[in-house]
């Protein structure tokens, strides 16, 4: 079972619109991706010639011995998406300050799936704003479980 999250992303952006991609993937990286190795931090989706990539994910060999010897951790991979997802997100990042970030790795029925999103960047002071939102959040369940426990 495969689940990696790009952890950070709810404070840095906000989600407009969520897709479902494949990924192109070789044989041994799949391997390491059913260990739940690999890293999103940091990556993020280019579009280059109508093709969608995944630039700057750090997936480790399965079995180091058996790699390739030009085999690169960080190569670009390549996103599997229908022609009219991929015209809507061309249109939709040249609008300022939109950009396609990558969520979650997962596998679904055998098959290892790349949740991406269209999001805008937030600013600073939206972000001071979500993290005053989230205490107050909490310090609100703590009084309500303090109520029900007297």
């Amino acid at each position: 079972m495969v689940n990696i999250v790009n952890r950070g992303i709810d404070y840095r952006y906000k989600i407009l619109d969520k897709f479902e991609a494949g990924i192109n993937l070789k044989g041994f990286e799949v391997k390491s991706l059913r260990n739940n190795r690999g890293s999103l931090n940091g990556s993020y989706i280019s579009i280059k010639y109508g093709e969608v990539y995944l630039i700057n994910f750090q997936l480790p060999p399965y079995q180091p011995k058996n790699v390739p010897k030009d085999y690169d951790p960080n190569r670009p991979r390549k996103l599997l998406l229908k022609k009219n997802e991929i015209i809507y997100l061309t249109t939709k990042i040249k609008e300022k300050g939109l950009t396609i970030i990558p969520l979650r790795i997962y596998s679904k029925n055998n098959l290892i799936k790349i949740e991406i999103a269209l999001a805008k960047g937030l600013k600073k002071f939206e972000k001071r704003e979500k993290i005053k939102e989230k205490e107050f959040k909490k310090i609100k369940n703590k009084i309500e479980k303090t109520r029900i426990i007297i």
